[in-house]
């Protein structure tokens, strides 16, 4: 792994830091935090990774794709929910302090932030950028394990189980997906922006 792959992955990991510790709670609002860190991340991946715009295609198939993927996410997060929160005494109140970042904040604002901003720059830097470069030099498979354990490990901040098992899940989910896209951004930015508004905004589940 070259040192800019790893240059990004360690700012990546210093801004969860930020966003997401204990000791850093408060000292900003969150969703702004989160925005301005996302467009810095795609800012990164723009200058970093070679043929940007061809990662974008955009099709009815594309689209479709993006928006059915994210029912199905829905769904299994609809029944992790209902499993976690009966076989574990601490998934409920871990889940609730997840929903408690939106405490105080506008829902429409927020809805607005995850749909143009949040989800889409996530998908641009850790399957655009990095699982794209990782799987260059090291192969596709590789490069979806390392993505996938490095986007669930930058949420360890939160020491919050329930979160780092959802960033597991959904890394995986969509890593799968990029693969499988022939690495086109366009479904997993559908797929994760339309995702973060119904969990969050639309349909919570905690």
């Amino acid at each position: 792994m070259n040192s800019r792959i790893l240059l990004a992955i360690l700012l990546a990991a210093g801004l969860w830091f930020f966003m997401f510790s204990p000791w850093t709670a408060g000292i900003t609002n969150f969703w702004l935090t989160m925005s301005v860190s996302g467009a810095l991340l795609i800012w990164i991946s723009m200058i970093s990774t070679k043929d940007f715009w061809k990662q974008f295609s955009v099709t009815s198939k594309d689209v479709a794709l993006g928006l059915i993927s994210a029912v199905a996410l829905y769904g299994v997060f609809y029944l992790g929910n209902y499993l976690s929160t009966a076989w574990f005494d601490f998934a409920k109140p871990q889940i609730g302090n997840i929903y408690s970042m939106k405490d105080g904040s506008n829902p429409y604002i927020i809805g607005l932030l995850l749909l143009v901003v949040i989800g889409p720059a996530e998908e641009i830097f850790w399957r655009g950028f990095i699982q794209r470069a990782v799987g260059v030099k090291y192969g596709d498979w590789t490069a979806f394990i390392v993505t996938t354990l490095i986007y669930a490990l930058v949420h360890i901040w939160s020491f919050n189980f329930m979160l780092i098992m959802a960033a597991l899940v959904c890394g995986a989910f969509w890593g799968l997906m990029f693969m499988y896209s022939k690495k086109n951004l366009v479904p997993l930015i559908i797929s994760h922006a339309v995702w973060d508004v119904a969990v969050f905004i639309l349909f919570p589940i905690g």
